[in-house]
């Protein structure tokens, strides 16, 4: 363990703040401090089943983790109709944030919760774990190689799974007055992320919602889809879905080269994910195949993709105590990927119609 750990307080007993635990558990530089429940005992118990480190605290309240002051970082997975709330109170107290997604439930949420990061000097991150796993950065490079890969023309990016008939009826993720966004902001969140990543971050001209998307009595969102497009002519599309079986993936097609991978939002193993690529590959002279073939990299890691973003996350923390600004780039991210939900959400609300992205 570092002699100066980041220490973390999570707000919550979610079921993601157990992987969570794992991860700052594992990771160098970091150590679980508190966590805070509305109950002592749910606390109490969290604590002891996820292995909290001996002296950890557990609080009956969110409150009490954010007024310890040797908690550093709190981590929030919290419904996310709470997080403007506890994100602005964590930040006025001088805590760094890493928050569930979706980060809010527009960007106007999101703004308040930015505001009161860049006030108190704090660091903001979203917990969107992939980013950071190695893969992702190989996978980068081969996107900014001009001549394998050529200049992006279209991205794909879809992320489904069939959920039990108890999740329809019970789960947060489809209850309005908890996570009003449904899908879209659950799973769409990563597919908008992805494309958005695919496109290094250059938000779309405007997005138009696929017509029948599958939504709820409460009126949320259980299936839906869309389309953006770049005034360059670049597009993208994605689908995600409660409702369909478990897929998860991203093509990218450049003028030069092709990007598939499978299993983008957790890789199928923790030690090592794969992707593939194609560059300048045609048809062969008979039309039974094609050449060269497309060939797949496999990149090995020491650590799990979410031990990178605690780990990651650490160092920007301590990097801003010794005095260092925060790093703008993450709030910057979460941003964009807010804008673009905020509009296809819009354009289910408006009839399909085609919406202009904000700023």
């Amino acid at each position: 363990m570092a002699e100066n750990p980041i220490r973390f307080g999570i707000l919550g007993c979610a079921n993601i703040a157990r992987k969570l635990s794992r991860a700052i558990n594992i990771a160098p530089g970091a150590i679980i401090h508190a966590v805070g429940s509305r109950s002592q005992e749910k606390a109490t118990l969290f604590a002891s089943d996820n292995s909290f480190p001996a002296g950890a605290k557990a609080y009956g309240t969110y409150e009490a983790v954010l007024d310890d002051p040797d908690v550093d970082v709190v981590y929030i997975p919290l419904p996310t109709s709470l997080h403007v709330r506890w994100a602005v109170l964590a930040a006025k107290k001088k805590k760094h944030i890493l928050l569930e997604k979706p980060v809010a439930l527009n960007v106007k949420e999101l703004d308040l919760i930015l505001q009161a990061c860049e006030e108190s000097g704090v660091q903001f991150m979203d917990s969107t774990m992939w980013m950071h796993n190695p893969r992702t950065a190989k996978m980068r490079q081969f996107l900014d190689d001009p001549l394998r890969f050529g200049q992006l023309k279209k991205v794909h990016s879809v992320f489904t799974f069939a959920v039990k008939p108890d999740f329809l009826k019970n789960d947060i993720r489809v209850k309005p007055d908890l996570d009003a966004l449904g899908a879209l902001g659950d799973i769409g969140w990563y597919c908008t992320r992805a494309v958005l990543w695919a496109a290094n971050f250059e938000l779309p001209k405007t997005v138009i919602a696929s017509e029948k998307p599958v939504i709820n009595e409460a009126g949320v969102i259980l299936a839906c889809g869309a389309s953006l497009y770049w005034e360059d002519g670049k597009v993208a599309s994605f689908h995600c879905s409660f409702l369909s079986s478990l897929t998860v993936g991203i093509t990218a097609v450049g003028t030069n080269g092709t990007l598939h991978v499978n299993d983008f939002v957790i890789p199928l193993e923790e030690e090592k994910a794969s992707f593939t690529v194609a560059s300048e590959t045609g048809f062969t002279d008979l039309v039974t195949g094609c050449e060269p073939a497309p060939s797949e990299h496999i990149v090995t890691t020491e650590f799990p993709q979410e031990v990178i973003m605690v780990m990651e996350l650490s160092r920007l923390v301590a990097a801003v105590k010794g005095g260092s600004k925060p790093e703008k780039k993450w709030p910057i991210y979460s941003r964009k990927t807010q804008l673009v939900l905020d509009a296809i959400k819009t354009s289910i609300d408006n009839g399909f119609e085609e919406v202009e992205v904000g700023n």
